[in-house]
Order: structure tokens, then C-alpha cells, then sequence
């Protein structure tokens, strides 16, 4: 369903920024750990610095660079491009300290290691890929006096693996551990929407989606109209031959439902044996007669149940927005007036809500 897939787009997106936030917090502290450590070691007696004021020039650089990008608020919305310019920063960070500091023999070469981790965790497997790539050609680049006058061999390259096993590893291990983290956000948030005995929307999700249809809605001057479907004889089907039968019903009445309705059409389970649509750029006449197709598919749909036919009807209420309501708890509570209506008529009806009667049909 297309405003289906809408919706979930725009959830995603919300979840995605909660998400990013919490990232950003995390790099943050990474940031001041990198930093603490690089002062730490630089002013600490003995210690192998080259210019040690120079050193806590570009930690104050750097400083300023955290508080400037993080703290003062430029950057409203976070952004994994926003956090790809703080690794990269990162990175020149920490390799002019090293500069200074020993190069490939410093002991603060490991703070390379922060830089995978906030690089798996935040911006996936190839960018960690490629950083690390840029990690190996720097550390070579430093490493030149050390390795120009020596010829490649077996016994070099077995070194560099050494010392790159444990980037490896790590840069390894933190991809895998956010894409797990990633399916377990988007299975769980999926068993939070759905209603898991017809596969359908659950009443959370719905009322999410008919908020957002509300307001778009109103903005853009559309109408769209909003179906309660409930069952006619589900207790007295449990209470005949069980809740399995009963089960077997209302997902008979889901899929019956679902192909009485379009493409771009919502349909939910709203709780029990009661499901709700919502039809976009529907009219309150169309609604009708939407209803009653419907009604007259499950009326003449049936399942075999231990050599019994069972099978129901249905009585349908229909509101209109923005006709009898604009906003999503007035449209809920007369979309279920009407539904009753049509119980206490007779059932096996459709009724468009009235504010002085119901229109049968």
C-alpha cells in the first residue's frame, strides 16, 4: 500500500533521528576521550613529544572544533554526514599528534581504534572499509622512513597483518554488532505495529497513521473517509465450536476485507473482532458503497470448520473527514457511532453517520 509505505518512511526517519542522537552522544564522549588522553600523554614528564605546545595548540583546535560543531547548536537535525565529518576531523586529529609523537613507534597509535568504532556503529561497512583503508595508507605514509629502505617480503607483510589484525578485528566485530542492532530495531518496531493474527495494522499504529492522515489532509484540502467493520456472531461462534473457530473468523473476515479495499487503502485490526479503514480521497458516497461491497463479500464468504459452514456478517459505520469531524478522536467516536447504528438496526447494515439520523443502506 503506497501511503502505507509513506508512513512507515516517515516513522522510519523519526526512529532513524532518535537513533542518530544517541550515536552522536556516544562520539561525543569518544571525542573528550580521545582528547583527554592526547593531553594526558603529552604532559606527562619524559613523555616522546616533539613540541609539546604545539601539541596542546591543536587539542585546544580540537576542542573548539567539538564545542563549535556539537554544542552550539549549528546543526539542528543529526545527520550520519554530520558524523562522518567528525570522524574524519578525528582522524587528522589524531594523525598530527602521532606526527609529533613517534609516528608508527607513538604509543597513542591505538586512538585509531575509537575511530572504527564510531565508524562501524554509525556509518557502516563500506565507509569503515574505506576509513580503515585510509588508516593503513597513513600509517604507511608515516611509517616511510622505517620501511623505504626495506624490501618487501613474507616477513614485512606478516608484521603489518600484526599490527592491522586487532583494526581488523574491531572495525569486523563493530559492523556486525550495528547491523544486528539495526534488525532488532526494525523486527521489533514491526511487532509493535502489527497485530500478529491477521498481519494487519494494530490499533496503535493506526491511530499513528490516522493522525498523520489528518494532517495531511487538512493541509492539502483533501477528504478521505473511515470504515468500522465489526462483527455480527463472533461470540456466538466461539461459544458453538471454540475460540479456534472463532480465530479462523476473523482472519476469514481480515483477508475478505482486504480485497474489498485499493491499493492505497489502511485497513487495521482495531481490537477483537472489529477492524477499521481508512480510504484516501474517498468521498462519503463512495465510502457507501465500498461499505457495502464489503458487506455483501463477507455475507457470502464461509469456511469449513469440522464438516460446519461458519460464517458471518458484518454492520459498518462510515465518518468523513473533514464532513463530520477534523480531528482524530471526534472522527474515531462518530465512525463508531455509526457502526453501532447500524447494529442496533438490524445488523448486516452499512450507516453513514447523521447528526440527526442514520442513512441505511
Amino acid at each position: 500500500m503506497k501511503f502505507l509505505d509513506q508512513f512507515h518512511f516517515t516513522d522510519d526517519l523519526n526512529v532513524e533521528q532518535v537513533e542518530l542522537k544517541g550515536f552522536s552522544r556516544s562520539v561525543v564522549e569518544l571525542e573528550w576521550l580521545i582528547l583527554i588522553l592526547v593531553i594526558l600523554y603529552s604532559t606527562v614528564p619524559g613523555s616522546a613529544v616533539d613540541d609539546k605546545w604545539l601539541i596542546i595548540k591543536s587539542s585546544l583546535f580540537f576542542a573548539g572544533f567539538v564545542l563549535a560543531f556539537r554544542y552550539l547548536n549549528f546543526y539542528k537535525k543529526e545527520t550520519r554526514w554530520k558524523l562522518a565529518i567528525e570522524v574524519w576531523v578525528m582522524i587528522g586529529f589524531i594523525t598530527f599528534v602521532l606526527w609529533h609523537t613517534g609516528r608508527i613507534e607513538s604509543p597513542l597509535l591505538n586512538l585509531y581504534l575509537l575511530v572504527i568504532i564510531t565508524s562501524g556503529l554509525t556509518l557502516g561497512k563500506l565507509t569503515t572499509v574505506l576509513i580503515l583503508v585510509l588508516i593503513t595508507c597513513v600509517y604507511l605514509y608515516m611509517g616511510q622512513p622505517v620501511y623505504a629502505g626495506t624490501a618487501f617480503s613474507l616477513q614485512n607483510f606478516s608484521q603489518l597483518m600484526a599490527i592491522f589484525s586487532p583494526y581488523l578485528l574491531i572495525a569486523y566485530l563493530t559492523t556486525m554488532l550495528s547491523a544486528d542492532l539495526q534488525y532488532a530495531r526494525k523486527m521489533f518496531k514491526h511487532l509493535s505495529e502489527v497485530d500478529e493474527m491477521t498481519g494487519l495494522f494494530n490499533i496503535r499504529s493506526f491511530n499513528n497513521t490516522l493522525t498523520a492522515e489528518i494532517m495531511k489532509s487538512a493541509r492539502y484540502k483533501r477528504i478521505f473517509s473511515l470504515l468500522m467493520i465489526d462483527a455480527d456472531n463472533l461470540k456466538e461462534v466461539n461459544d458453538r465450536y471454540g475460540h479456534e473457530a472463532g480465530n479462523r473468523l476473523i482472519k476469514a473476515l481480515s483477508d475478505t476485507i482486504k480485497s474489498c479495499l485499493r491499493e492505497s487503502d489502511i485497513l487495521a485490526r482495531y481490537g477483537g473482532d472489529e477492524f477499521i479503514a481508512l480510504l484516501p480521497e474517498t468521498d462519503s458516497e463512495n465510502a457507501v458503497e465500498v461499505g457495502d461491497r464489503i458487506r455483501k463479500a463477507v455475507e457470502n464468504t464461509a469456511f469449513d470448520m469440522e464438516g460446519n459452514q461458519i460464517k458471518t456478517t458484518v454492520s459498518i459505520g462510515i465518518a468523513n473527514f473533514p464532513k463530520h469531524a477534523e480531528n482524530t478522536d471526534s472522527l474515531l467516536h462518530k465512525v463508531d457511532r455509526a457502526m453501532y447504528q447500524s447494529k442496533n438496526s438490524g445488523r448486516n447494515r452499512v450507516t453513514l453517520y447523521s447528526e440527526s439520523e442514520s442513512r441505511l443502506h
